[in-house]
């Protein structure tokens, strides 16, 4: 097709890096491209903070489940939905935000995404590769200390980014049929082609594990989604002010 779309299509999460430096000027263009990102009503609900400081890093490695390339890896970002800075502009103008709307908090929650999603092709780009760490959000709390986040604002997940020394195989996705309907939601034969890249799956978890490991893809997702899923999100949510009237 085209270098962008093979680009896309080859995306893989990287989680072991060379011990190299980002250049500055390659870090400058990923925020930059980051900012390029369709935002909604040009409101730019986002913040992206560079975490550099050591001692930042081992903290938030620990809190998001013991992921030691959160410490390893050359850049390590956080992505917020911001809306404090929406505030400050109707302050600015003499006005008051409405707060705690589940509309704000998903169009700051999307523009964060879109920003994010931005910020790791260009980093692919260039060379370089990268994972999302959702685990930030097993203890939000304690993120919004170390980073100190004010109200109106909470952290999305966090992005591990730096050279490859890794080459995992590419992770086949969903067959497009299953994800890409015309005109009506319609499940008609997605039982059959799920139940066939349930199979597929396995054998690239038999591979990349030398056996060890043999989960289907439906195996994955109904461990993962028939526990409670991080529960204390509501709460914590409620107390950075997006409540969701």
């Amino acid at each position: 097709m085209n270098e962008t779309i093979n680009l896309l299509k080859a995306h893989r999460s990287i989680r072991k890096y060379k011990n190299q430096p980002i250049e500055d000027e390659k870090i400058k263009a990923i925020i930059e491209c980051a900012q390029s990102a369709s935002t909604s009503s040009f409101i730019q609900a986002y913040t992206i903070i560079s975490v550099k400081d050591k001692e930042k890093r081992k903290s938030i490695a620990y809190f998001s489940g013991e992921q030691s390339y959160v410490e390893q890896c050359p850049l390590f970002l956080v992505f917020c939905a911001d809306l404090n800075r929406n505030k400050i502009a109707c302050e600015t103008n003499n006005k008051t935000m409405e707060e705690g709307y589940t509309e704000a908090f998903i169009l700051a929650t999307t523009d964060a995404t879109l920003a994010a999603q931005n910020a790791m092709i260009a980093a692919e780009s260039l060379g370089l590769g990268g994972v999302y760490i959702g685990g930030i959000r097993n203890k939000p709390s304690e993120i919004c200390k170390i980073l100190s986040i004010p109200s109106s604002v909470y952290p999305v997940f966090g992005m591990c980014i730096g050279y490859p020394d890794d080459n995992p195989d590419k992770k086949e996705r969903l067959p497009l049929d299953v994800v890409f309907k015309t005109d009506e939601y319609n499940i008609d034969g997605d039982s059959k082609r799920i139940e066939q890249y349930d199979a597929k799956t396995m054998a690239y978890y038999k591979k990349r594990t030398d056996g060890k490991r043999s989960d289907t893809w439906t195996s994955q997702v109904s461990s993962m989604m028939s526990k409670p899923q991080r529960p204390h999100m509501k709460n914590f949510l409620d107390n950075q002010g997006f409540k969701m009237k």
